[in-house]
């Protein structure tokens, strides 16, 4: 084990019945903010319920700062999890509530209120805390749920779709608070399929597909990895037509799609390496005359298109 790992995952199987959830997954995490992608059924939640120590594997391990977490209640007191599903005490206020398991925590009364006011304050929330859970609307009940999984300060917090149900002004602030975790130095692992709001809390990224680990590292890493898969860039430039015949003469260039109404041209190539030698190439010999480019597919989203294509081959979460 790492020094600076805080979960393992060796050789991970998990079966419920005859459906996979996780199929020999080995990573490991490491200390900030992960995004767990992938789409429904990719085996994000069994993932989360494997490292939160809900469930154990039907092969392999799974180990937290070096020690099995499943049945391991040391290793529960440093995680704090979120889970997809709701599950609340309908009565209680959103402040009972919290301060309720607080207490089942072993926490003394003074030290649980405190708390949970700490927790809702930073979820927005401190002024619907005499409010019964039930007269929640869905993303007052997503904020009610992470505020629990930080309410103890734990070493670790698992967010499993935390976007989920909220407006798109929660989802601001709730991405301004991970993003806020990141730089007070804490662990986040957050799991959504909304890839573009992953990819502005954090650059470090484990990808998903029917229960398979199919990519992991940082989004130009992954990208870079997957070399049987063209790039496509856009050039706009005073002669596209001109620069589309240049490049269509490379061997690298798969095809070139001129956008007149833009001035541009869509190059697709196998070697993005190759491309950008010989962009320079055009501009400096050819004299091209070139405003901007651009790579189409460094993102997120067209990453997992990449990879999600290549690996479903089973059935998750």
């Amino acid at each position: 084990m790492s020094a600076s790992a805080l979960i393992e995952f060796d050789n991970v199987s998990r079966w419920y019945g005859e459906v996979i959830g996780v199929n020999r997954v080995s990573v490991t995490l490491r200390p900030g903010i992960t995004g767990l992608l992938g789409p429904n059924g990719a085996g994000k939640s069994t993932m989360m319920n494997l490292m939160s120590g809900l469930i154990a594997p039907s092969e392999g391990s799974v180990t937290v700062f070096g020690e099995s977490v499943f049945g391991n209640f040391r290793q529960y007191h440093r995680l704090g999890f979120c889970p997809q599903a709701d599950s609340f005490y309908e009565t209680m206020t959103g402040q009972e509530f919290l301060e309720s398991l607080l207490k089942l925590r072993g926490w003394m009364t003074s030290r649980a209120h405190s708390a949970a006011l700490h927790a809702l304050e930073q979820l927005g929330m401190a002024v619907h805390r005499n409010r019964r859970i039930q007269s929640y609307s869905k993303g007052m009940r997503q904020r009610i749920k992470v505020a629990l999984a930080i309410a103890h300060n734990p070493d670790i917090i698992i967010l499993d779709e935390p976007l989920d149900g909220l407006d798109a002004v929660g989802r601001r602030e709730m991405i301004e608070l991970i993003r806020r975790f990141g730089r007070e130095g804490r662990n986040v692992i957050i799991s959504s399929h909304v890839l573009h709001e992953i990819e502005e809390m954090t650059n470090n990224v484990l990808m998903m597909g029917g229960g398979y680990l199919l990519a992991e590292g940082a989004v130009r890493e992954v990208r870079d990895a997957l070399s049987s898969h063209p790039h496509r860039v856009l050039i706009r430039c005073a002669a596209p037509r001109q620069a589309a015949v240049f490049f269509l003469e490379q061997s690298h260039t798969l095809s070139a799609k001129v956008e007149e109404s833009d001035s541009a041209v869509v190059i697709q190539t196998r070697d993005i390496r190759a491309f950008f030698r010989n962009l320079d190439e055009y501009v400096v010999d050819r004299h091209g005359d070139v405003s901007l480019f651009t790579v189409l597919d460094e993102d997120i989203g067209s990453i997992f298109d990449y990879v999600a294509r290549a690996g479903g081959r089973g059935r998750g979460d």
